[in-house]
């Protein structure tokens, strides 16, 4: 199945090479098996779990905990973010 991945900040370089696309070059469309997880997808891209502070689905917000168990649907949009600081 098909799903749109956005990483952001310094996390687009676990993007596969040749996928980035996008204004900033830190999403892609990417296949996965049916069912595969929020988790799966990161495991996947070997992005480490320390760097994903948030992680959205279609605009929700996914928290740690769930993140192994939310599956994925066709078209689904997975977006996320590194922790950031600053002031």
């Amino acid at each position: 199945m098909k799903n749109r991945v956005k990483l952001y900040a310094n996390l687009g370089k676990y993007l596969p090479d040749g996928t980035a696309e996008g204004p900033t070059g830190n999403e892609a469309d990417l296949e996965f098996d049916d069912g595969v997880t929020v988790g799966g997808v990161l495991e996947q891209l070997a992005v480490p779990r320390e760097h994903c502070h948030l992680v959205l689905v279609n605009g929700i917000f996914v928290p740690p905990g769930e993140r192994d168990g939310w599956a994925l649907k066709e078209d689904d949009h997975l977006a996320v973010w590194p922790p950031v600081a600053g002031g």
